[in-house]
């Protein structure tokens, strides 16, 4: 889906405002976007990040509940400790981003056992995401290959049924080159060998071609797609290829199309990271999407925007938090 003028002027007044500290003008939302419940179904939180902004600015982008995993430099306590003292709003999420994974430092059995002891010590309600294919981002995030059928990522998975968790693909078909193919079929095949478990892939796996959404959630019926990074907000940059699902600020008509089809294989997130992602990026996005959610029936809005994260992590209801801005 090409990026058009709309979104090219909405990407640049974004960075021109909000991502440099100054004011972001924000449109007014109708009552039923103010009132409409959020879950964050996955999102970050590195070792520069002060952990103090998390409910402060879920509650200024109206977050009802957010699923919160440990980046780099980040202790996995203190995600169990702010999801204690918030279990309402927080449900902690099992770390995936070590170098036992990524690196296979001493094997494979000894990543099992050092993960299996982790997850036994916390009260973890869910599993972050997967890193499968992952490119390089800027000087932060480097690039790491590891393959669906890979025994490290089999731990994941076998981590992810035992515990009834929804197990999160991330893989970036956009950029992933000739690793493309093999990578879609090896992770078909993780699909077919686990049919009832549910399985997701965020930041919509940046696949943009709603023809070929539509072709995996009607030919797996145990895939999801996360919406996260999917917006005009993030999208422009030809070195990230993002999907974007938007038209302007509204969804595209195609993608809205698909949504309205298959309520219940889109689940909303935003996958913070960076310290500058917990602030006005995350109060702009989550704003764009209550706008563009109201305009889909009502069911749908809030089958995507919380009942489905509710159900693949068997959340309690979330409470309806109207932004503070």
């Amino acid at each position: 889906m090409k990026q058009n003028t709309v979104i090219a002027f909405l990407t640049l007044a974004f960075l021109a405002t909000g991502c440099q500290g100054g004011p972001a003008k924000r449109p007014a939302l109708s009552a039923r976007a103010l009132n409409l419940p959020i879950v964050d179904a996955h999102t970050q939180i590195d070792g520069e990040t002060d952990m103090n902004v998390v409910i402060a600015t879920m509650d200024r982008a109206g977050i009802g509940r957010a699923l919160l995993s440990a980046r780099f430099g980040r202790k996995p306590d203190d995600i169990l400790a702010l999801a204690k003292a918030h279990p309402d709003r927080i449900t902690a999420t099992a770390r995936t981003k070590t170098k036992n994974y990524l690196k296979g430092f001493k094997g494979t059995e000894f990543f099992r056992n050092s993960f299996t002891r982790e997850i036994a010590a916390g009260e973890y309600g869910a599993l972050a995401e997967v890193i499968l294919w992952h490119d390089q981002k800027g000087n932060k995030a480097g690039k790491a290959v590891i393959a669906p059928d890979h025994p490290r990522v089999q731990v994941y998975v076998d981590a992810a049924v035992k515990n009834d968790w929804s197990f999160i693909f991330h893989i970036e078909f956009g950029g992933a080159g000739s690793d493309r193919e093999p990578f879609m079929k090896k992770m078909k095949a993780v699909l077919r060998q686990h049919p009832d478990h549910p399985m997701a892939l965020i930041h919509m796996g940046q696949i943009d071609d709603p023809a070929e959404a539509r072709r995996l959630i009607e030919d797996h019926p145990n895939l999801h797609f996360i919406t996260s990074h999917c917006n005009p907000l993030t999208h422009g940059r030809p070195e990230f290829p993002w999907a974007n699902l938007f038209d302007g600020d509204r969804l595209h008509p195609t993608w809205s199309k698909l949504m309205i089809d298959h309520p219940d294989r889109f689940v909303l997130a935003f996958d913070n990271v960076f310290p500058d992602h917990w602030g006005d990026y995350y109060v702009d996005q989550a704003n764009l999407w209550r706008r563009a959610l109201t305009d889909l029936p009502e069911p749908v809005a809030h089958a995507i925007a919380h009942k489905n994260a509710e159900r693949l992590w068997k959340l309690p209801p979330t409470q309806s938090t109207p932004p503070t801005g």
